[in-house]
C-alpha cells in the first residue's frame, strides 16, 4: 500500500524522536514517504499532491487544523482517487480523532493503523461538513466561538502557549464586554420557516462539538460522522439563558441541552446562515474572516477513515 505521511513538526505534542519512530513503525508495512509541513496551506498542498500522485493512504501527524488541511487537499485534488485518511494525533485537543475512536496517545494509535493493517480492516466511510468551499471535519461556527478563536490564533501568533483556560478567559472576556450579544444572525433550516433573531450558530459533523481536558462537550449527541449535520443556536445571550446552556453542556451524560432559547437539530442535510453585518466563522479551530452568509451541507461518504473500527467511535459519558 503506497502512502505518505504528513506530519506538523510544530504541532503541540509532537517531538522528533516521535516522529522518527512513527515513521519507522509505519514504513515496516508501508511503502511510506515522509513529508514535513513548513507553514499554514502546506500540508493540503502535501495532500493535494499525493492524491493526484495515486497514494493509497495520506496519514497525518499533528493537530486539528493540520487534519482539515489535509482533508481539503484531498477533497479538493483536480484528479486521482481519494485515499483513505489515519489520524495519529500531534495537537493539544484533537477533536476529530478522538470522537472517531483514534487513540488519543500517538504510539496507540499508530497500533491502531498498524492492526488495522494485519487485520485488513476496510476502512470506515464518513461524512464531512462543507460550509461554502471549505470542508470541516468536526465543527463550523458563526458568532462569538469564531471570535474566540480568533483571539486565541492571535496569541498563537505572539508565540504564548494555549490552553483550555486561555480558551476560557477570552470567552467570558468577549462575551462580558458584549461581542456577539447582537442578534445578528437569521438560521435556515430544511423544512423550516426562517428563524431570525439568532446571536450565535455551532455546525458539527461529529459528536462531541469539542473537549474540555478529558470531558466531552456534546451540543449534538444525536449527530455522528456516518449521518447529517447538527446545528445548535441560540436566540438568547442573557446570563441566565447563557448559565443554563453552559451547565448542561458541562454535565456528564448524553441528555442534549434544552432550553427555550436553544435551537437544536441533528441529522440535517444542510444549513444556510445570513447575516445583518458581517461575522467571523471559523472552521475546526481556523479562523476565516468575516462572512454575510454561509451555506452549511453535509458530504455523506465523503473519505475512507483507516484505522480504528467503527465501534469506538462514540465517547463515554464525561470523557
Amino acid at each position: 500500500m503506497r502512502a505518505v505521511l504528513v506530519v506538523n513538526p510544530h504541532a503541540t505534542s509532537t517531538t522528533g524522536r516521535r516522529r522518527d519512530l512513527l515513521a519507522h513503525a509505519l514504513a515496516s508495512e508501508l511503502r511510506l514517504a515522509v513529508e514535513q509541513t513548513n507553514g499554514r496551506g502546506h500540508a493540503s498542498e502535501l495532500a493535494a499532491r499525493a492524491t493526484e500522485a495515486g497514494a493509497d493512504l495520506v496519514v497525518v501527524h499533528g493537530g486539528d487544523g493540520t487534519v482539515n488541511e489535509v482533508v481539503n487537499g484531498i477533497m479538493k485534488a483536480g484528479t486521482g482517487t481519494r485515499p483513505m485518511i489515519a489520524v495519529v494525533p500531534g495537537g493539544s485537543t484533537n477533536v476529530f480523532a478522538r470522537a472517531l475512536g483514534v487513540d488519543p496517545d500517538p504510539t496507540g494509535a499508530t497500533e491502531q493503523i498498524l492492526e488495522a493493517l494485519a487485520e485488513r480492516r476496510l476502512p470506515r466511510r464518513i461524512s464531512l461538513g462543507l460550509a461554502d468551499d471549505r470542508y470541516f471535519t468536526f465543527n463550523a461556527g458563526l458568532g462569538l466561538d469564531a471570535e474566540v478563536v480568533h483571539a486565541v490564533e492571535e496569541v498563537r501568533g505572539s508565540g504564548r502557549a494555549i490552553s483550555n483556560s486561555l480558551h476560557v478567559r477570552k470567552t467570558l472576556r468577549h462575551y462580558l464586554t458584549g461581542h456577539g450579544r447582537t442578534a445578528r444572525l437569521t438560521l435556515e433550516l430544511p423544512g423550516r420557516e426562517p428563524i431570525p433573531g439568532v446571536h450565535l450558530a455551532f455546525v458539527s459533523n461529529v459528536d462531541p462539538w469539542t473537549y474540555w481536558e478529558k470531558r466531552a462537550i456534546r451540543t449534538n449527541p444525536g449527530t455522528t460522522a456516518d449521518g447529517g449535520l447538527g446545528v445548535f443556536a441560540l436566540t438568547s445571550m442573557k446570563v441566565p439563558t447563557v448559565a443554563r446552556v453552559v451547565g448542561q453542556l458541562l454535565r456528564s451524560g448524553e441528555a442534549p441541552p434544552r432550553a427555550g432559547a436553544l435551537i437544536r437539530e441533528d441529522d440535517v442535510p444542510s444549513a444556510h446562515v445570513r447575516c445583518s453585518e458581517p461575522v467571523g466563522l471559523q472552521v475546526d479551530g481556523d479562523y476565516l474572516g468575516t462572512r454575510s452568509e454561509v451555506r452549511f451541507r453535509s458530504v455523506p461518504g465523503a473519505l475512507g477513515l483507516f484505522g480504528p473500527p467503527a465501534e469506538t467511535d462514540t465517547p463515554a459519558a464525561g470523557d
